[in-house]
């Protein structure tokens, strides 16, 4: 059963939301806005073991489609004056200019070529990835790894300490208290949190362990163990592969163990644990889309968008691999067909995702609660926007509410 609302000539994306949650089990939401209108808000499947239903109001912890939210704080600071793209991250944290790092500018923090995508160097054991103020001196002390400006380098965890201390420190305020006054407050969002409260958390989907993760982190010991495999796999196509900073970055100590642990919705690890529902992340992005405006409310001009959203960089990233044409906090969005010009956001580990289209004025988003793919992306949000895509070519629709009559084709 698929239940929300979408128009005539969507109902293929509801379908697809369908299918998905009866391949892998557990729910799932997605939103999608075109031309600034809801034209799909659809919720289907299960929150939890024991049966309960995904209801309109399930958030998910959504992992690294929590940098895409962080990126556009940072943004709507940029857009006031307040932080420069173009000058050193040290003039706003001075702290930061230790170990060689005083010359990195925020442009490059923001799209993965300040050189410090490692995390396991970092830490002694696993929660300290829980522990913001850890995290940061850490950060502030470490020397870059990778060669600052040279190529990107995915910052998979420190991405969210690096640009949640940045926004901290030009805000002048916690991280949780500006995204609830610069994006929930002002668009009406009804579930979006980095760091939760217990009555929110007591709103979330339980996001079960993945198999791959449950014996001892068999990705972290391929990581460890096969540089000559994937090494032999990317050499035709020219990609540089080093398994042992994949391994950096992505895998921090007791990964299982601390993410779907029960200290990780109320910690603040803004590159990871960010819990929202769909149509809140569909609000930020058809923002976006539509150059910062929404309903008559702007956060953003039209101008800072176009800057935020520039591509920085077409090279193959160090740690995914695949040129993922990062723009300031963002990458391109993707379809079944490929790359989706024009369009940014972020995906996460999981399935979960949200982007905009400026092009063509839409928004899609999707959180669920059964992680599957990988670091690389997920099949299941290319295949919702493929879905996207072909709906709103055809047709601009009108809206009708969706109940247990609707379903998609066994």
């Amino acid at each position: 059963m698929i239940q929300g609302h979408v128009e005539l000539g969507f109902e293929p994306v509801a379908e697809a939301v369908l299918s998905q949650t009866r391949r892998s089990g557990g729910g799932a939401a997605a939103c999608v806005y075109h031309h600034g209108r809801k034209v799909v808000d659809v919720w289907a499947g299960t929150r939890d073991d024991s049966g309960r239903p995904w209801t309109a109001d399930t958030m998910a912890m959504s992992f690294s489609t929590s940098k895409g939210v962080l990126a556009t704080l940072i943004h709507i600071l940029a857009d006031r004056g307040l932080l420069d793209y173009d000058a050193p991250v040290a003039r706003y944290w001075p702290e930061f200019a230790q170990g060689g790092k005083a010359e990195i500018r925020v442009r490059e923090l923001l799209s993965h070529q300040a050189g410090l995508p490692g995390v396991r160097g970092l830490v002694d054991r696993g929660d300290r990835i829980l522990d913001w103020e850890y995290m940061v001196r850490a950060l502030e002390r470490a020397r870059p790894i990778v060669r600052p400006g040279s190529r990107s380098a995915y910052h998979a965890f420190t991405f969210g300490w690096l640009a949640g201390e940045l926004a901290q420190r030009v805000g002048g305020r916690p991280l949780g208290e500006m995204l609830q006054t610069e994006l929930v407050e002002p668009l009406g969002l009804d579930g979006l949190y980095i760091g939760a409260p217990a009555d929110a958390r007591a709103r979330a989907a339980r996001l079960p362990t993945p198999r791959v993760m449950q014996s001892g982190g068999r990705v972290t010991e391929l990581l460890g163990r096969a540089p000559g495999v994937l090494s032999r796999v990317y050499k035709a196509a020219g990609v540089p592969v080093d398994p042992a900073l994949m391994r950096e970055a992505l895998m921090p100590p007791d990964a299982s163990h601390v993410l779907f642990g029960p200290r990780i919705l109320e910690a603040v690890v803004p590159a990871a644990n960010g819990l929202f529902t769909a149509r809140s992340l569909a609000r930020i992005y058809a923002m976006l889309a539509a150059g910062g405006s929404l309903d008559g409310v702007r956060l953003l001009s039209e101008r800072t968008i176009r800057r935020a959203s520039e591509i920085q960089t077409h090279r193959p990233d160090r740690v995914l691999v695949l040129p993922m044409h990062w723009r300031l906090g963002y990458h391109s969005a993707f379809t079944t067909r490929g790359r989706l010009a024009g369009a940014f956001g972020h995906f996460g580990y999981g399935g979960s995702g949200a982007f905009a289209d400026p092009r063509r004025r839409l928004a899609v988003a999707m959180v669920n609660n059964r992680a599957g793919g990988g670091p690389f992306g997920d099949a299941r949000l290319a295949l919702l926007t493929s879905a996207v895509l072909r709906s709103a070519r055809r047709t601009r629709g009108i809206a009708r509410p969706l109940g247990s009559q609707f379903a998609a084709p066994a």
